[in-house]
C-alpha cells in the first residue's frame, strides 16, 4: 500500500504572471490531499474520492474526453504520465483531500502532484520535481482543459516548511526565501469567503488570451520583457504586479512586514482595477482587514471568488477576524473562515 500526499498553496504575490513568464512567490498550506494506493496489474484504475460519491474507473490508455468530472484530474495523470514516456499501472485508489476546492488554494495541482507521487512510488520511475510539474501542469492543461500555468505545480512540489517558492517562469528556475512571520510577530492569515470560483470556466482564460495578444502587439515573447507599465490595463498589472513579487522578496530579506503589507494592499487594488478579477464580497474582505489593523491585504488564486490573506501583528489577530466576520455578515454574505497558517510542507510519502 502506498500513501502519498501533496499540500494546497498559498500564492503570497505574484497573480496571474505565471503564464506570463514573470515571478509568483508562494507557499505549500499544511492541509493535503492524500491518496492511498493498492497497485496491480490491472489496466485500470479504480478511484474514490471522500468528497464524491461512487467508483469512477479510469482506463490507463485514457485519452483527454473520456472522463470528466473530478477524476478528470487523476486521469489527466495517467494520460500525461504515459504521454511523457513513463509507465503507469493500475490499482485501487482513493482519495482524501483537506484542501478546500475552488478556493484558489491550488486544490488541483494538490490532487494532480498526490497522484503522480503514487504512481512513480509504484513504478520505481525517477522523475525529477520540475518534470512532475510539466507532466501535472499537462494534465491540467491538456486534460481536463483548465489553462493554467506552472505556479500551482511548483509550489506543490517544493515547497518546505518556514520558506517561500520564489519561482522565476522564463528561467523556470525555484529559489527557497525564508518566510517566518511570526518570528516578527506578525501572522499570516487566511480568510476564506466561501465563494467558489471555476478556471475552466472561462474567465482565467479570457484574462491569459488578452495577455498574450497584448504581447504581440507590443511585439515581445511575453510581458515579461516589458520593463514600462504599459496603456493596457490588464498587461500593467502583469507590469507591476512582477516587481511587487521581486520587492516583497527584499522586504522579507528585511523583516519590513509593514513594506510587505503594503505590497500585497497594492496587488490587490491591482487585481481589483487593471485585471478586473476581484469581486465586492472580495473586497469588502480585504478592506475590512486593512480597516481592522492588518498591514496588508490581497485577494490570493486565479480570482472570481475564492481566498483572502493578510499579514496582522499578532496582537490584532482577534480583532481583525471579528471585524471581518462582523462586516461580511452584516453584508449578507456566508460568514468567512479565518485562520492563521504558516508555511507547510511539499509534496511526499506520507508516514
Amino acid at each position: 500500500m502506498i500513501t502519498y500526499g501533496a499540500p494546497g498553496r498559498i500564492n503570497l504575490i505574484g497573480e496571474h504572471t505565471d503564464y506570463n513568464l514573470g515571478f509568483a512567490l508562494p507557499i505549500a498550506l499544511p492541509e493535503r490531499a492524500v491518496v492511498t494506493y493498492a497497485p496491480s496489474d490491472s489496466d485500470a484504475l479504480n478511484v474514490r474520492s471522500d468528497a464524491e460519491p461512487g467508483e469512477v474507473r479510469i482506463p490507463l490508455d485514457t485519452a483527454p474526453g473520456d472522463v470528466t468530472g473530478w477524476a478528470a484530474y487523476v486521469a489527466g495523470v495517467v494520460w500525461s504520465l504515459r504521454r511523457a514516456g513513463h509507465r503507469a499501472v493500475g490499482g485501487d485508489m482513493s482519495i482524501e483531500s483537506g484542501v478546500p476546492i475552488g478556493a484558489g488554494l491550488a486544490s488541483s495541482a494538490a490532487l494532480e502532484c498526490a497522484v503522480l507521487g503514487a504512481i512513480l512510488e509504484a513504478t520505481g520511475a525517477r522523475v525529477d520535481r520540475l518534470e512532475q510539474a510539466r507532466i501535472a501542469q499537462a494534465a491540467e492543461n491538456d486534460y481536463v482543459g483548465a489553462p493554467t500555468g506552472l505556479l500551482d505545480q511548483l509550489a506543490c512540489l517544493f515547497a518546505e516548511p518556514g520558506a517561500a517558492v520564489l519561482i522565476d517562469f522564463r528561467a523556470v528556475a525555484v529559489q527557497l526565501v525564508p518566510f517566518d512571520p511570526d518570528a516578527s510577530d506578525v501572522a499570516l492569515l487566511l480568510v476564506d469567503s466561501h465563494a467558489r470560483h471555476r478556471h475552466a470556466g472561462g474567465e482565467y482564460a479570457a484574462r491569459r488570451a488578452s495577455c498574450e495578444s497584448e504581447a504581440a502587439d507590443l511585439g515581445v515573447a511575453s510581458l515579461r520583457d516589458v520593463q514600462v507599465p504599459p496603456r493596457n490595463r490588464y498587461a500593467r498589472h502583469v507590469v507591476t504586479e512582477n516587481q511587487r513579487v521581486l520587492d516583497f522578496v527584499a522586504a522579507l530579506s528585511d523583516c519590513n512586514f509593514g513594506r510587505a503589507g503594503h505590497l500585497l494592499t497594492a496587488s490587490h487594488a491591482s487585481m481589483r482595477d487593471d485585471f478586473d478579477i476581484t469581486t465586492d464580497h472580495i473586497d469588502l474582505i480585504a478592506a475590512t482587514a486593512l480597516q481592522a489593523g492588518a498591514l496588508g491585504t490581497r485577494m490570493t488564486g486565479g480570482g472570481f471568488g475564492g481566498c483572502v490573506i493578510a499579514l496582522v501583528p499578532t496582537d490584532k489577530i482577534d480583532g481583525v477576524g471579528d471585524a471581518v466576520r462582523r462586516a461580511i455578515r452584516d453584508a449578507g454574505y456566508p460568514e468567512p473562515t479565518v485562520r492563521h497558517v504558516r508555511a507547510g510542507r511539499g509534496a511526499s510519502a506520507e508516514a
